[in-house]
């Protein structure tokens, strides 16, 4: 296997191999996500927060901390250099050094420009440079796990004038991209996988007779080590002995602190310092021993297990796993790095390098914000009114709902994978303490767990991204569903999410929670009614999803909110009637008007409770010409499809249906708005459908 076998890659042979070697600054502002958490919520410590931040990150720009040495940074002088990884392997550990501190001052200038992961990256700068020295990519394969630490890795292999477009339409991806470059083997952003791609490609370079030329590097992040499919990959790695060099980035969080008892032991263990003394004192009595040092030498890795268990708490899991353990290891100095690789990279078998690295590591702002080492931003511009008031979000409203219910019945819990921030649960853990439960990136645990907690009798709420709960749909069909019990999913960023690309847009979850016998599907259409449908939700008595999409929420057009499972009809016309189901609401009442300029009177309602449907509405719209359902989510098996089998299923004639929604095909990154209004989803592409679909009928 090389990466020539990719159709769109031509592999090309490297050089190079295991060998040595004055614009006006944005204002700045958390990731939609950690706004949700920060605003809106009654506590006055989220907004400070946020505040401390963006004085934090002026001030910084403003010269008073950063860039670390301004003289020698007006230009980033050494990237510049740098073309291919082949680049590093001539440069000294003291250029390196410098390059480390270019490309940091290069990585924040472009994040706190366009938005994008900073404290990640930041922390994995000189552990990448030590990979790319050590191991000749693309022929040896390195992977991430997740791929927003890749940001150095891009640098090093040629994207420098990509990041002057990172993130936006038609840019350079915030995650590794297969047709970026061919250093770039998995276009991952969701957690926990790359151990089985890993495992996968060793197997596929073992029966090519390849394994013995070429290695494969795993990079993943504790964080990412919580998820189950990570320690699947890892027993099977154990097991196949398939030569795999696993990079253990350590810097103790995922988006959030990690959860993992395994991450806790990895911390007791780096932070002791007679491990890491008794191997340093061995190291420097080796080096003064001369050739007999360096063949003892050879033997290090052996004598660790033994300095580990004399010296700290040992770390059996991974060898007990028949994986070997090395670390830890400073994940900043160069040159400890690249030893530590060039030792395990020997090993005829699966290994991993522990390697300690600071999130944010390098940037004053990032390592003195303790909730998430500023791990994502989004740029607010500088004739914005950043002291003015913050519009309501939909997390702040599920916030909100959330607080009340609990304050009502004490069996009201909420769980979390890892996202306690974005998903606005963080407000619930300070009130609530002891009825809160990260699980760490464990979207199938979470679920499953929620389902045994609602057989004891409690009332679990399930909080995760849209598109992570594609992740645990078994345990939401199977063991939640076949039992129908009172799990409430509260999805956040359902729809067309923006620019993360493809792997964050949540247009499945309608089409998969609508085929879960018992589901209820509730969507709602402004903030207003999310805080209306959570204790909705909580009433059903049996596994209920309520769905929402990201940023700043649509408010009721007319003040009013629906009720119960009941649909709500906003404008009545004769020519068509529009279904509307959550965020489609307010572009569809816009289309409406349109149409009324054209000469078409439109019928609109808010589905509100996609499943069951209102059977009001379904009579009512079937008593017009056509229908039209509007949906941000996939139109083939989602919502629009289910309100046409429904229809079809009443004694009137049923007319023509037309379901608008998103295409069957994987949608690049680009803003919500240009992305909506390319697939017909704003109101101008609405109404043109419709006038369509109107014309069409009256031929």
């Amino acid at each position: 296997m090389t990466p020539g076998d990719r159709p769109h890659v031509p592999h090309q042979e490297h050089d190079g191999g295991h060998g040595q070697g004055a614009e006006q600054t944005p204002r700045l502002a958390p990731d939609p996500g950690t706004e949700d958490e920060l605003q809106g919520q009654g506590h006055d410590q989220a907004g400070t927060h946020q505040q401390q931040v963006l004085e934090a990150v002026e001030i910084s720009h403003a010269g008073a901390f950063w860039p670390p040495d301004p003289t020698t940074l007006d230009h980033h002088m050494l990237l510049e250099t740098i073309g291919s990884p082949a680049d590093l392997r001539r440069m000294s550990f003291a250029d390196l050094d410098r390059l480390a501190v270019e490309m940091r001052s290069f990585i924040v200038d472009k994040v706190t420009r366009l938005g994008g992961h900073l404290g990640s990256n930041l922390g994995a700068v000189e552990m990448t440079l030590a990979i790319h020295r050590v191991f000749d990519s693309p022929k040896d394969i390195v992977l991430w796990d997740t791929g927003h630490q890749a940001y150095v890795h891009k640098l090093v292999t040629g994207r420098q004038a990509g990041f002057d477009q990172l993130k936006q339409e038609g840019g350079l991806s915030g995650y590794p991209n297969r047709s970026e470059s061919e250093h770039d083997w998995v276009e991952n952003s969701h957690a926990s996988t790359i151990l089985s791609y890993a495992h996968g490609m060793a197997t596929a370079l073992h029966h090519s007779g390849e394994d013995k030329t070429r290695r494969i590097v795993a990079v993943i992040g504790d964080g990412a080590m919580t998820g189950g499919m990570a320690f699947e990959g890892l027993n099977n790695l154990g097991h196949s002995g398939r030569r795999v060099l696993i990079v253990l980035n350590d810097n103790g969080r995922s988006y959030a602190p990690t959860i993992s008892r395994l991450s806790t032991s990895i911390s007791k263990l780096r932070m002791r310092p007679g491990y890491r003394n008794m191997r340093n004192r061995i190291e420097r009595a080796l080096a003064e021993m001369g050739s007999v040092g360096r063949l003892a030498d050879a033997g290090l890795n052996a004598l660790t297990i033994a300095i580990r268990e004399a010296a700290a708490d040992p770390i059996p899991f991974f060898e007990a796993l028949g994986v070997r353990y090395t670390g830890p290891f400073d994940g900043h100095d160069i040159e400890e790095m690249e030893e530590a690789l060039r030792h395990a990279a020997s090993h005829d078998g699966p290994i991993v390098v522990h390697v300690r690295t600071e999130k944010g590591h390098g940037y004053p702002p990032a390592v003195e914000d303790e909730e998430q080492c500023l791990h994502d931003f989004k740029v607010v511009s500088p004739s914005a009114q950043v002291d003015a008031p913050a519009p309501t979000t939909w997390t702040q409203s599920f916030t909100r709902a959330l607080l009340s219910a609990a304050e009502t019945d004490s069996k009201v819990v909420a769980i979390t994978a890892a996202m306690p921030g974005p998903t606005g649960l963080l407000p619930f853990q300070a009130r609530f303490p002891d009825r809160f439960y990260d699980v760490g990136i464990a979207e199938q645990h979470a679920v499953t767990s929620a389902a045994g907690m609602a057989m004891g009798g409690l009332r679990p709420i399930v909080a995760v991204y849209s598109t992570f709960f594609s992740r645990a749909f078994d345990q939401a069909n199977l063991d939640v569903g076949l039992h129908g019990l009172p799990v409430v999913f509260a999805l956040d960023r359902a729809g067309i999410t923006g620019d993360d690309g493809p792997s964050h847009h949540g247009v499945l979850d309608m089409a998969l929670t609508l085929a879960i016998p018992g589901m209820t599907v509730l969507a709602p259409s402004s903030a207003e009614e999310l805080e209306a449908m959570i204790p909705t939700a909580l009433a059903v008595g049996g596994p209920a999803v309520v769905r929402w999409p990201k940023g700043e929420a649509h408010h009721s057009p007319d003040g009013e909110v629906g009720s119960g499972l009941n649909g709500r009809k906003l404008r009545s016309g004769t020519d068509v009637c529009i279904l509307a189901i959550g965020r489609m609401l307010s572009p569809s009442l816009e289309a409406a008007e349109e149409l009324a300029g054209r000469g078409i009177e439109a019928s609109v309602w808010d589905v509100r409770s996609v499943k069951p449907l209102d059977s009001r509405m379904l009579h009512d719209a079937v008593g017009h010409p056509v229908v039209v359902t509007v949906e941000d989510g996939v139109r083939i098996g989602g919502a629009g499809s289910h309100i046409d089998a429904a229809l079809a299923q009443l004694d009137e004639t049923r007319p023509p249906v037309l379901t608008i929604g998103t295409p069957l095909e994987y949608i690049d990154q680009a803003k919500p708005a240009s992305i909506l209004s390319r697939l017909g989803l704003d109101a101008a592409g609405i109404a043109a459908s419709v006038e369509k679909a109107v014309e069409a009928n009256s031929r």
